[in-house]
């Protein structure tokens, strides 16, 4: 009996433990607008990190010729002049690195002008997975141990 209780102490101990590190990773969605300016052949900032969830306003600017912008894996597209801004509004939904293309030939250098978009995954769903396997492995552990004659 001792030892049940040692060890269910020891489980919810364990699952506590990793309570405030989910929850200081975790953010509530916020909402971004994040200007890129484009010029030949390179984007500033080239690279946007959010995390999932979050809403994001890009303002496209464009300091020298006609270029455009277009994000691999979430299939958005927007174009810029110089004195005409480009915009793109969409909710972080997927996660990983998505690559940032121009999408108008700008010139001779135009295939190598790339960002990248990274969207952070949303740590509270990790830490709830955690939290119910480790209940569900501490129940299985007493249930097993009462059911030995």
């Amino acid at each position: 009996m001792k030892k049940d209780k040692l060890l269910m102490g020891i489980l919810v101990f364990i699952m506590l433990a990793g309570l405030p590190l989910m929850l200081a990773q975790s953010e509530e969605p916020k909402e971004y607008v994040i200007p890129i300016e484009a010029k030949q052949f390179s984007y500033t900032p080239n690279i946007i990190e959010v995390n999932k969830g979050d809403r994001v306003t890009i303002r496209f600017i464009s300091t020298d010729v006609h270029h455009g912008l277009y994000i691999d894996g979430y299939e958005l597209e927007t174009n810029a002049r110089p004195g005409q801004d480009g915009s793109i509004t969409f909710v972080a939904d997927e996660t990983g690195k998505f690559a940032m293309r121009c999408s108008v030939t700008c010139g001779s250098f135009h295939p190598y002008m790339i960002g990248y978009l990274k969207v952070k995954p949303d740590y509270r769903l990790f830490g709830s997975i955690w939290l119910a396997l480790g209940i569900l492995i501490g129940s299985v552990i007493l249930v097993s141990r009462r059911q030995k004659p």
